[in-house]
């Protein structure tokens, strides 16, 4: 099983993949093709996708049972001990200080006033 998800890309590409593959939803594409003519059309993909963003997952013979690749994806794969697993970004600025300040939990307001 093999499935590609397409964000942004041109229609053209859209429509090349339909020769292989059937639109389940907008830009989500879905099929059993060889894994010769996945390789092929995930490198169309790659070279017309131009802004746009793709994922690619088909089944594999590994732990998980599939894998993922990813085009101009914030997120990206990343091999932990043999899992693939998603890396996102981090969006959340880290704080200026990264100790904490004195008096922040519940415990150090007890001992600051003596009820502890």
């Amino acid at each position: 099983m093999t499935v590609i998800v397409l964000s942004t890309c041109p229609p053209g590409l859209r429509g090349f993949l339909t020769r292989w593959l059937l639109e389940i939803s907008a830009g989500v594409f879905t099929g059993n093709p060889s894994a010769r003519v996945r390789d092929v059309l995930w490198n169309e993909v790659q070279q017309y996708a131009g802004q746009g963003r793709a994922l690619l997952a088909h089944t594999t013979n590994n732990e998980q049972g599939f894998t993922f690749h990813t085009h101009e994806h914030a997120w990206h794969p990343v091999d932990h001990e043999g899992l693939t697993l998603i890396r996102r970004p981090n969006t959340q600025t880290p704080p200026a200080s990264a100790t904490p300040k004195p008096g922040w939990s519940n415990a150090a307001k007890r001992r600051r006033f003596g009820k502890g």
